[in-house]
């Protein structure tokens, strides 16, 4: 497997959890420490920090050091790599779902309007 996909499967495994997708919506919005990401949820800072560093190693998010907190902040470089990988896909199941309709109007009208059970 290529680093490239290595890297896609980490980001959407990261991406699979919905504290960590939370984390990300309130990082969406500026940079946080782990007791700030921590106050929304019935979680301990310890597990909210294993969430970090999981989206941490996916490359979504980054910690800097600033005296003594770490804050946390969204790294918007790795969702591009799963959106273009999403539109790629997206854009071939349109172009067959675009041919499929082609073939289908270029069907004689009496086959369209029949199922195969009214053929027989």
């Amino acid at each position: 497997m290529s680093t490239a996909a290595d890297e896609l499967s980490t980001t959407f495994a990261a991406l699979a959890d919905p504290t960590r997708r939370a984390i990300l919506t309130r990082l969406a919005a500026g940079e946080a420490t782990v007791g700030q990401l921590a106050e929304p949820f019935a979680l301990t800072q310890q597990a909210i920090s294993k969430h970090l560093k999981v989206l941490e190693r996916a490359g979504l998010i980054s910690r800097s050091r600033s005296a003594q907190a770490r804050p946390c902040r969204i790294e918007p470089a790795r969702f591009d790599v799963a959106a273009d990988w999403i539109g790629r896909h997206r854009q071939v199941w349109h172009e067959r779902y675009d041919r499929l309709d082609a073939h289908l109007a270029a069907l004689p009208a009496d086959r369209r309007d029949s199922t195969p059970e009214q053929k027989s």
